[in-house]
């Protein structure tokens, strides 16, 4: 499933660096870098320092052997006008054996002055580039964030941000609800004055909307009946306010004996 494989690697691979670019800040990226260079730089000059001090330990070994060689030559000297030609001899052997130790280690230390020279002018080069980065960092930096608060602002006015957008299809909910309140209110209202709605409260138990309207009916008729009947009464010359005064003597009859228990 080589195919297979391959497709899945890639897929992933794309996955991640989709990821990796959305999380990266460039700001970010770019102190990484100018502090990934100061360590550069720092191991130069470390470099440069071992390197001033081998050569600094060679030439104290070069100033020893130096005076050793002269040393020698000094020996040498007295044994062979005390007559000991064999004992000046091996001194002469040993400052042969020293100038050659003196000469090797002027080869290595001019080796070490060149990669010092080397390394020093590799040192100024990167600290020179370094500072350049530095100053196009800070360039970056400030242009990056410009434009990033520039497309807040943008997004924040036009709507078209994240944030922003949640908050207008907030409003947007919200006014939807609005509408459709303002809307059902006012079909409730049509309704109500239409009639289609019946009153509940006005029903007794059991009753419907059809035994309602009966029982109506039923009154309203014994209404017109009972009115008939007062009517009736009242054309008859007769009514049940008459009926109640009969029995009580009118102020007239009354005047006449007020009158006569005032004369006595």
């Amino acid at each position: 499933m080589p195919g297979l494989t391959g497709r899945m690697s890639t897929v992933i691979k794309a996955k991640i660096s989709k990821l990796l670019d959305r999380a990266e800040d460039p700001a970010e990226t770019l102190e990484y870098s100018y502090q990934k260079q100061i360590e550069l730089l720092q191991n130069v000059k470390k470099g440069i320092a071992d390197v001033v001090t081998s050569k600094k330990r060679l030439q104290l070994q070069q100033e020893n052997l130096q005076q050793q060689i002269v040393k020698l030559d000094t020996q040498a000297r007295q044994a062979l006008a005390a007559g000991q030609e064999d004992l000046a001899r091996t001194a002469l052997e040993r400052k042969n054996v020293a100038q050659t130790e003196m000469q090797s280690l002027d080869g290595q230390i001019s080796e070490l002055e060149h990669q010092q020279e080397q390394m020093t002018a590799s040192e100024q080069r990167l600290r020179t580039k370094i500072e350049q980065f530095r100053s196009k960092k800070e360039v970056i930096k400030a242009q990056y964030s410009a434009a990033e608060a520039q497309v807040r602002i943008s997004e924040a006015a036009t709507g078209v941000g994240e944030e922003m957008a949640d908050v207008g299809l907030a409003m947007q909910r919200a006014l939807d609800k609005t509408e459709n309140m303002k809307a059902r209110a006012d079909a409730v209202s049509e309704l109500e004055s239409a009639g289609t709605f019946q009153d509940l409260t006005a029903l007794g138990p059991g009753e419907d909307d059809i035994d309602r309207q009966l029982r109506e009916l039923s009154s309203t008729s014994e209404v017109d009946s009972e009115l008939e009947k007062m009517k009736a009464e009242l054309a008859g010359g007769s009514s049940p306010a008459g009926e109640l005064d009969a029995g009580t003597p009118s102020t007239a009859q009354q005047e006449p004996s007020q009158a006569g228990e005032q004369a006595q």
